[in-house]
């Protein structure tokens, strides 16, 4: 019994260390709201694969408090987004330009695939002018050509 409150004491005490301070906000909602629609067009530069918005990791909320700071001075949606831009590149967009240097990044998906279904286009096609006894598994493969004498 003493070894179960005991577990049940450290557990307590690990879930209260592990949890965190809340997030701050701002004071205005609507500006909170305006600072998460922007921070969903941004890159989380951690995690990579999520926004600013949605993201847990410090440097994220780090830059949510930065873009907060930004809108209560007044600067517009444009203006953050040139700031985050130079200062970390077009990698930080969630959805980067069509730009000529992008142009891979946004053309190489379709381009794979359409070289992919000629690919299995051309093998399929290749299969059904085969002879059939070619797939027969009882047949040699070496069956066509004559053999050799020794």
């Amino acid at each position: 019994m003493a070894r179960a409150l005991l577990l049940l004491i450290l557990a307590f005490a690990a879930a209260l260390a592990s949890a965190k301070e809340a997030a701050p906000a701002a004071a205005n909602p609507a500006l909170e709201a305006r600072m998460m629609a922007l921070a969903s067009t941004f890159r989380c530069l951690v995690c990579q694969n999520e926004t600013i918005a949605d993201s847990q990791a410090d440097l994220a909320a780090d830059l949510r408090q930065e873009m907060r700071e930004m809108l209560a001075k007044g600067m517009t949606d444009a203006q953050i987004r040139r700031y985050m831009t130079d200062r970390y590149g077009d990698f930080v967009l969630y959805k980067p330009p069509f730009e000529l240097r992008t142009a891979l990044l946004w053309g190489g998906p379709p381009l794979l695939l359409v070289v992919a279904l000629a690919a299995l286009f051309l093998t399929l096609r290749r299969r059904l002018r085969a002879s059939p006894d070619r797939f027969d598994p009882d047949t040699p493969e070496d069956a066509d050509e004559p053999r050799l004498a020794r």
